[in-house]
């Protein structure tokens, strides 16, 4: 696919990638290479190289022959640098249009307006992505206030760590009958009972009583195994997880704060605006009445002011679009991140389910028939298919921010 050429759906800055191309949304790049991993590298129409994420751009044609292009990456790669919408779905905050036909904000976040929304293409289609459905803030269902989407994440992230920790605590126990039913085992194969049996017979009842102390000693091998093979990792799996995610946290709320910020920058200085606009038109009303030279002094002094609160209005503007290209950026990425370690715990837990189930069979087969629809279970373990199923029910929102106008 090298030699093809696309067109950039996005702003990119490229500050996340070492060799990284900035480019705006509408820019054509002829691609260079087309590697697995979704960061590709191409070529502006000024000759500027780099590389950037794949999902970023719109295939316009291929090399005949070449197989079709793939947008997208993997969870684990940082996605940077575009623009994106968000709707807010059961929000009990107010939107304030910003402009009547192209965009409204809702909680300092700037959408499309409702009906001039154009269509949209999903980051990732068909993978039900973390980074497609949690770009809005949901009603709390306790009534306090809301909760972004980004927190529901989180939530299931800690949730999904306590589960983790109480099936650890439930092999712990698991281990304890097996160490108990061992010690009672060894315990009975010392019994004296029937120890005057002579003969074959006699021969016979020793080995009944022998075969215990072997049995005691399968179950304390298999306690033994399930501390250090399914216990233990289930416990120190990720063990700073919680901090981890504290600290992912409260980056993500540190850049929301700020595009909280530099909104209100924007409302103060558009409401200075309106005021000089307002004075500029009283004097020139006075001009109409009485012509002097100080009521043209301070026309042109109010024209001045005006020009100035304009110029003031645009760069808050720009400050506002930056934080919240940021804010999406790192939105991009961690929600990708979250959603790679979600599918990492839930193929690590069952892998060590798996274990479990492997040293039941190990240890005692005669029961194998309880052990059995575990294993048919395992096997039909789908992290895909859970993360559709969740997100569909807990989804916030899937329309990304856009640029604030004036």
């Amino acid at each position: 696919m090298s030699g093809a050429r696309c067109r950039t759906l996005y702003p990119f800055s490229g500050e996340r990638h070492g060799q990284g191309l900035r480019f705006a949304a509408g820019e054509l790049i002829t691609l260079l290479q087309v590697p697995d991993g979704g960061w590709w590298e191409g070529e502006k129409e000024d000759g500027l190289r780099g590389w950037f994420p794949a999902s970023y751009v719109q295939l316009l044609e291929r090399p005949p022959g070449s197989a079709p292009a793939v947008l997208g990456f993997r969870p684990a790669l940082a996605l940077t640098g575009a623009l994106c919408l968000r709707q807010n779905l059961g929000s009990s905050s107010p939107g304030k249009k910003q402009s009547k036909e192209n965009t409204i904000t809702i909680n300092c976040v700037t959408f499309p307006h409702p009906d001039t929304m154009p269509e949209q293409q999903l980051l990732k289609p068909t993978e039900w992505s973390y980074c497609d459905y949690f770009w809005a803030d949901k009603k709390d269902p306790q009534g306090n206030g809301n909760v972004a989407g980004f927190e529901l994440l989180l939530q299931k992230q800690l949730k999904g760590k306590q589960m983790q920790k109480e099936m650890s605590e439930f092999i712990r126990e698991r281990i304890k009958i097996e160490e108990e039913y061992a010690k009672n085992l060894a315990k009975l194969s010392q019994n004296s009972l029937a120890a005057q049996e002579e003969g074959s017979l006699g021969e016979a009842w020793a080995q009944v009583k022998k075969s215990l102390a072997d049995e005691a000693e399968v179950h304390l091998k298999f306690s033994a195994k399930l501390h250090s093979e399914v216990e233990k990792p289930l416990m120190n799996f990720r063990e700073n997880f919680k901090k981890d995610m504290k600290k992912c946290d409260h980056h993500i709320a540190d850049l929301r704060k700020q595009l909280a910020s530099r909104y209100a920058a924007v409302e103060k200085a558009r409401k200075a605006l309106t005021e000089r606009q307002r004075d500029l038109e009283m004097k020139t009303q006075q001009l109409e009445i009485k012509l002097s030279n100080k009521t043209e002094e301070d026309i042109k002094k109010a024209r001045r002011k005006s020009t100035q609160a304009g110029d003031d209005l645009m760069r808050c503007v720009d400050l506002y679009n930056q934080a919240q290209s940021k804010w999406f950026e790192e939105m991009v990425t961690t929600t990708l991140e979250l959603e790679r370690l979600e599918v990492e715990r839930v193929e690590m837990i069952r892998q060590h389910l798996c274990q479990y189930t492997q040293l039941r069979h190990e240890t005692d087969m005669f029961n194998q028939s309880t052990v059995e629809p575990v294993d048919q279970l395992l096997r039909k373990v789908d992290p895909a298919k859970d993360r559709e199923l969740w997100v569909r029910e807990h989804k916030t929102g899937n329309i990304r921010p856009v640029d604030m106008e004036i």
